[in-house]
């Protein structure tokens, strides 16, 4: 994880444990537990659960970019350029569900008015993980083709 992620995401999760008084791992339980106790926490957990899972993609395909660039002198090919778009990709993805999860923590309501039932279900943006270059054929979880 890269320092500016692990800023990102501790300033998130110190935000989360200061609205709730309780760890986020503890948190978590209670959700798990009885998610209908606590919508707005329940809510916050999702999307937190699903900035975690975009960050975990953003810094494998990081990873896989500077892997990729340490291997590749002079002028950059086609794949490696499809790497740093995936990275790009990915740090929009990630910075879109922060960008939620702090709206939601600075109280704003997690069903807007005059949204449809499919819409307040699910995210404004389908959003799938970068792909690896060795795992082309793979969809990701949740993806559809």
């Amino acid at each position: 994880m890269t320092e500016f992620s692990e800023d990102v995401m501790g300033v998130i999760t110190e935000r989360i444990e200061d609205r709730f008084q309780m760890p986020l791992a503890e948190l978590r339980r209670a959700v798990t537990a009885s998610p209908q106790a606590n919508p707005e926490a329940t809510t916050i957990v999702r999307w937190y659960g699903l900035l975690t899972e975009t960050q975990d993609a953003l810094d494998t395909a990081e990873d896989a970019l500077v892997d990729a660039l340490g291997t590749q002198p002079g002028e950059l090919d086609d794949p490696v350029m499809e790497l740093a778009q995936q990275v790009n990709t990915a740090v929009a993805a990630r910075d879109g569900r922060a960008m939620v999860v702090n709206h939601l923590l600075d109280g704003a309501p997690t069903v807007w008015r005059g949204a449809s039932p499919a819409a307040r279900r699910a995210p404004a943006l389908t959003t799938t993980a970068p792909r690896l270059p060795g795992l082309r054929g793979v969809t990701p979880r949740g993806a559809t083709r």
